[in-house]
């Protein structure tokens, strides 16, 4: 909560799995908020797909191949994820585009290729040259 500031008043439901490590008081911090608690059904991890999917996503491209030194790195790194996930990160339900860009135009036969390197050689973006 402290984290999101004065950004509180955007959200309006938390939706989360049945995690025993969420008490009732993690409950009650929502809902004195007045953002309303959803729980997802039992054994059902397909209900919240799209959360699950970028946390695998984060782990398998990031978390698994870095070592966090401590909370202010982890979040340095996850800003740069984050830039690098919806701004260059091909995404095959977008046709290979990335969620900030539009669709991209068909391929020429003929094309030339940049690569810039990401947190160190972590992560490639590729970029088409004129």
């Amino acid at each position: 909560m402290l984290d999101l500031g004065n950004r509180i008043g955007d959200f309006r439901v938390l939706i989360r799995d049945r995690d025993t490590k969420y008490t009732a008081l993690f409950h009650e911090v929502f809902t004195t908020e007045g953002i309303r608690v959803v729980l997802t059904a039992p054994q059902a991890p397909r209900m919240n797909s799209i959360m699950e999917r970028w946390v695998g996503s984060v782990r398998r491209e990031l978390l698994d191949r870095i070592l966090i030194l401590n909370e202010r790195h982890l979040r340095k790194v996850l800003a740069g994820y984050e830039t690098h996930f919806n701004g260059h990160r091909p995404h095959r339900a977008l046709q290979q585009a990335s969620p900030l860009r539009a669709l991209p135009d068909p391929v020429d036969a003929d094309i030339k290729v940049t690569r810039q390197d990401r947190l160190g050689g972590l992560l490639h973006e590729y970029a088409q040259v004129a």
